[in-house]
């Protein structure tokens, strides 16, 4: 095969929309490209050919007898390097595991964690898209997207994968260390606010029934922020369990009491009904429920074990403060 005797394929491409139309308008509207650009590609085919493609007769244009035959080769090539291509980009794009994860969710719960999926599942090629928009299945490159909510996704396959609670944390360090032991000694300090946490269904829980949403200071429009916020010791943070346990294992926060806000969002898996039956996503979706079971079990024992590695930090903390030059 002497590959030096190809045509142009731009012109060849410009040769296969002229005939298919028998118009050089329609095929320069199809190429985008200018009236003028088909007919001089053409041309210069015809050209290089030594033949001529297209009768012409004023603005009409029509295919020779020699212009047809060359016209239903050259589709015939032109649809097998489409059909190569296709399967190439396909065959790239079965190997690519595409997740929409919310962007908090994604930082403290399942980026920790990820590690042992790709080291289970080397085959695959996981994108995770950190991102607060709901995914758009018909729309965006996704396979499947964990996201918290209320479990109403028409039209998909929506599994819940953890249900979700909240309450205060703060740095082990807080106030001198003099940390609260009552709700009511805990509102008396700064509550930091999110458009996610609400402290109002929490009071609600703690018997506080007369306190209203707090108002003033900081907002906090990323919870992963709030919770880096509550490390560095700038007040109090309401916060959910999923994104704080790491945390309180390590005994950067502490959990400060046992009374749990009740949450009208829990997190779901959600992906088309069809992408279920791709190896991919079932492989994604049977190892986040295994590590959302070893989370509950973790979560029981953390608060305590926190608690006491809390206490330990804040002690050598303030030794540290206070011992003298």
């Amino acid at each position: 095969m002497d590959l030096k005797q190809l045509p142009a394929l731009n012109a060849v491409r410009a040769f296969e929309a002229a005939a298919r139309h028998e118009s050089f308008s329609r095929a320069a509207d199809e190429l985008f490209v200018t009236h003028g650009a088909v007919s001089h590609q053409i041309r210069a085919l015809e050209a290089d050919l030594g033949v001529t493609l297209f009768a012409r007769d004023g603005k009409r244009v029509r295919l020779t007898e020699t212009g047809r035959r060359y016209a239903a080769q050259v589709r015939s090539a032109l649809s097998a390097l489409a059909d190569a291509t296709r399967e190439l980009r396909a065959g790239d794009r079965e190997r690519r595991l595409v997740v929409s994860v919310l962007t908090s969710f994604a930082a403290r719960w399942v980026t920790p964690r990820i590690g042992s999926f790709i080291e289970t599942y080397p085959q695959w090629d996981l994108e995770l898209l950190s991102t607060n928009a709901l995914a758009d299945f018909a729309r965006d490159d996704v396979d499947a997207a964990i996201r918290f909510g209320y479990g109403k996704y028409p039209g998909l396959h929506a599994e819940l994968l953890l249900d979700e609670i909240f309450f205060p944390v703060c740095a082990p360090t807080f106030n001198g260390g003099k940390l609260p032991k009552t709700p009511a000694e805990l509102v008396k300090l700064p509550l930091m606010r999110s458009d996610d946490e609400l402290w109002r269904p929490w009071f609600d829980a703690a018997g506080l029934a007369d306190l209203a949403e707090p108002k003033r200071g900081v907002l906090y429009q990323d919870s992963s922020n709030l919770l880096q916020a509550a490390i560095n010791g700038q007040g109090i943070a309401l916060t959910r369990r999923s994104i704080a346990l790491q945390e309180i294992v390590t005994g950067r926060l502490v959990r400060l009491t046992d009374i749990d806000g009740p949450s009208p969002w829990q997190y779901y898996f959600i992906c088309p009904p069809h992408m279920m039956q791709t190896e991919r996503v079932r492989a994604f979706r049977d190892w986040l429920f295994a590590e959302v079971a070893v989370f509950r079990t973790l979560f029981e024992e953390a608060c305590t074990e926190g608690a006491k590695r809390g206490a330990e930090v804040a002690t050598a903390t303030l030794r540290a403060l206070t011992a003298p030059p």
